[in-house]
């Protein structure tokens, strides 16, 4: 890492749209990020990751994940950057161990099975975050400093309850019958395991944002395996939590507001209860829901920006389709702040040109769409 850059400000930001996208504001031209934009899908990735020998090296090396952050930042016109790393660090800082299998992802060869294990895991208390995850903070900064203020950096953590049903299940699952045994059969251990999550959760974003991110996302990737009620019990507590006590510290202890983003995948239900009970700035949306009914239903609250929301696989059509969903999708979140983006992450098969294409027609339409409204408007 570059001597004394700590010490250095960071560069003036050029680019703020996607910000004030986040805090309520109608940006023209819509801006744009991309889910996984840092990954297997691009060839200059595979050339660090096969230097790097392994997965979790890679994100433990600065200067490397720093390199994979920036490649699509060089390659296409995104609005953001989100800093390479994993959402598994925090099991592996709570003492669990976590490998990266090739041909099956992510795996924790001694999962939790019973409340019994609870007594292996670190607690906040017993943790120095900013000691355990240094090299996720150093990679933040230098970051910034490599970014030079073409765009902001978003930095990320997993949500509690999906790292629950990894911790539990061992990796990924179809069913997740395993975790959610426990939120039916140890309701008092998973409430207490998920409270030890959030902890965690809440510190590691706080040192993020400290460190130089300046937007920060809770990814909850299992969010929609639960039915209402469960998910009220179990998650939404976590969700007030995190956005209500980390949006508190930040302003009390470092004098700044960060805008926050939430990720609750396959959850409709969720939209409402966010909008209405947490302090989240941007609801992203998956591909399933439509975004015209979720700007009403959050608009009965507040004023929240929606993120979203293009099926990944459209990214396999042609131009003209890319282009007609691309017209489709804009009409549908006109109708308030708005950020770009897909319904989930980029495939390892995707054509990194069909994404430029993309991001560059998302770019082009919205503009369009703008002056539109401001001729019938006229």
């Amino acid at each position: 890492m570059d001597k004394d850059i700590t010490d250095k400000p960071f560069p003036e930001l050029q680019n703020d749209r996607i910000i004030k996208s986040a805090f309520g504001e109608v940006v023209t031209p819509s801006p744009v990020w991309i889910m996984r934009q840092a990954g297997r899908y691009l060839p200059e990735y595979h050339t660090v990751r096969n230097k790097a020998g392994d997965f979790f090296t890679l994100c433990q090396s600065p200067e490397m994940a720093v390199e994979v952050t920036l490649q699509p930042i060089d390659r296409f016109n995104l609005d953001a950057a989100i800093i390479f790393c994993d959402i598994l660090v925090i099991p592996q800082i709570m003492g669990m161990e976590v490998l990266m299998v090739k041909g099956k992802g992510p795996t924790f060869p001694e999962p939790l099975e019973t409340p019994e294990d609870l007594e292996k895991l670190k607690t906040l208390e017993q943790i120095e975050v900013i000691e355990e995850l240094d090299y996720l903070f150093k990679a933040i900064t230098l970051a910034r400093h490599r970014l030079e203020g073409r765009v902001p950096l978003i930095g990320f953590v997993g949500a509690p309850w999906t790292l629950m049903a990894y911790m539990i299940e061992g990796g990924g699952s179809k069913t997740f019958s395993k975790a959610k045994t426990w939120l039916y059969k140890y309701k008092e251990a998973s409430h207490q395991l998920l409270q030890m999550l959030t902890d965690v959760v809440i510190e590691d974003l706080f040192l993020q944002a400290k460190h130089g991110a300046q937007l920060l996302k809770v990814f909850d990737s299992w969010a929609g395996e639960l039915d209402k009620d469960t998910f009220i019990e179990f998650l939404l507590p976590s969700y007030k939590k995190i956005s209500v006590t980390l949006k508190e510290k930040l302003q009390s202890e470092l004098n700044i507001n960060v805008p926050l983003i939430i990720f609750a995948k396959g959850n409709y239900y969720a939209i409402e209860l966010i909008a209405k009970e947490t302090t989240f700035d941007v609801i992203a949306l998956d591909w399933k829901i439509e975004p015209d009914e979720a700007r009403e239903i959050v608009s009965k609250h507040r004023n929240v920006c929606l993120q979203g929301n293009l099926d990944p696989c459209a990214l396999y059509g042609e131009q003209d389709e890319i282009k007609e969903q691309v017209k489709r999708m804009l009409k549908k979140f006109e109708n308030g702040p708005y950020i770009c983006n897909l319904g989930h992450g980029m495939h390892p098969t995707h054509d990194p040109e069909k994404l430029g294409f993309y991001i560059d027609t998302v770019h082009e339409l919205s503009v369009n769409n703008d002056e539109d409204s401001n001729n019938n408007n006229n």
